[in-house]
């Protein structure tokens, strides 16, 4: 049998349980070093949040006669400033913002922006050019940089079920998982065990397959071991996006050598009807970040810690005739932590008055925003990993 036959029709290699090499450290004859460093934690709003309606500029005569029944009423817009202020629903994430702990910037996008939901995503996960296609990510990039020769390497884990691009590198992938019982259950069968036993170096197109079987047991075990050390305390949202936030707290705690986790809410794309759908996620990530920065506080671990929230792009600014918003542009961005350059809003609020096409203009490049926590909270040269150089910005 051929490996990629093989591959194809096992459901035990599906994407979700390849290991990358790094992970062979998990081995249980192996002793682990705990894990060191500052952690970042990436949230990313799937679907294309409306930036607009998550922070609002409620003084402008202009987003109210583009959005006459979608725009949020003044007197119910939790204000920030003078100008800008957050959804109703987002009390949570305000009381974080009034101890210091969020940056906000606005208009974040690239030029010659895509308004395609995989486009602008592969755009993103990549830190591509909108003309570049690439085949790696750039925390996957991060991963062949920090973790070309070490024993106990950093490692990256998404709280899902298959990988992003944003987690595949050259040579060095993240690892995705979205229960830890499951996945050990699932490397336990009787029948796999007995399978990754027996060698088969000799056999040249299958030694892969076995040798990726043997990793993901070792770290499947390892990491249900390590999520029964530690059990969160906060208040997390009863969904399943509350659920992975928790897990990754729980995670964390119990000192897993992990520095980058990634997790996803879904189900922006507001294109009718978008008033109570788009309130009911922003509330279960409002409230959801600060479940988790309490867990981390409780534990002293929410200053080492850095956490970045994006969507793939905004909305136009005018409301369509269905009472949502269609595939726009720039949006705005959230870093949530103890060590902000700038906390509170960072840039000046989306000008409504100079549009391309109903389209906000974007004024920060992302990849400015990636090459910051590169270099100032990885610690990892930006040049190598996005390929060329970025400048830095004052948020960190």
């Amino acid at each position: 049998m051929q490996r990629r036959d093989f591959l194809q029709t096992s459901a035990f290699v599906s994407a979700s349980m390849l290991a990358p090499a790094f992970l062979r450290g998990f081995s249980n004859k192996q002793s682990l070093r705990s894990r060191s460093g500052k952690i970042l934690i990436v949230v990313q709003l799937s679907g294309g949040n409306d930036g607009l309606n998550t922070v609002i500029p409620y003084q402008n005569d202009l987003y109210y006669q583009n959005r006459p029944r979608l725009g949020i009423p003044q007197n119910e817009v939790l204000r920030l400033n003078d100008d800008l202020g957050l959804n109703p629903v987002m009390g949570a994430l305000r009381s974080l913002y009034e101890e210091g702990h969020v940056s906000i910037v606005n208009s974040v996008g690239y030029p010659n922006p895509d308004r395609s939901h995989f486009r602008s995503m592969d755009i993103w996960h990549t830190a591509s050019s909108s003309d570049e296609y690439l085949t790696s990510g750039w925390l996957g990039r991060y991963l062949d940089h920090a973790c070309g020769n070490c024993q106990q390497p950093y490692h990256a884990l998404e709280v899902d079920d298959s990988l992003s691009l944003a987690l595949k590198g050259q040579t060095r992938n993240g690892f995705a998982m979205s229960d830890p019982k499951k996945l050990q259950r699932a490397t336990q069968n009787k029948f796999l065990k007995a399978v990754a036993q027996h060698e088969h170096e000799e056999e040249e197109h299958i030694a892969y397959l076995y040798k990726t079987m043997i990793d993901s047991q070792s770290s499947a075990d390892y990491l249900y071991q390590k999520s029964k050390v530690f059990q969160a305390k906060a208040n997390y949202p009863q969904t399943a996006f509350g659920k992975d936030l928790k897990q990754i707290a729980e995670l964390i705690t119990a000192d897993t050598p992990t520095q980058v986790y990634y997790v996803s809410l879904t189900g922006f794309d507001t294109h009718a009807n978008q008033k109570n759908q788009q309130e009911r996620l922003l509330k279960q990530y409002a409230d959801g970040m600060q479940a988790l920065v309490q867990d981390l506080k409780q534990n002293g671990l929410f200053k080492d810690t850095l956490i970045m929230t994006f969507s793939e792009f905004g909305r136009r600014v005018k409301q369509n005739a269905s009472n949502g918003t269609d595939h726009g542009t720039a949006n705005n961005l959230y870093l949530i932590g103890e060590n902000l350059g700038k906390p509170g809003f960072f840039n000046a609020a989306p000008d409504l008055s100079q549009l391309d096409n109903g389209d906000l203009i974007y004024q920060v490049d992302f990849r400015n925003i990636y090459a910051t926590i590169l270099d100032r909270w990885l610690e990892s040269p930006v040049p190598e990993v996005l390929g060329k150089r970025f400048d830095t910005l004052k948020l960190l």
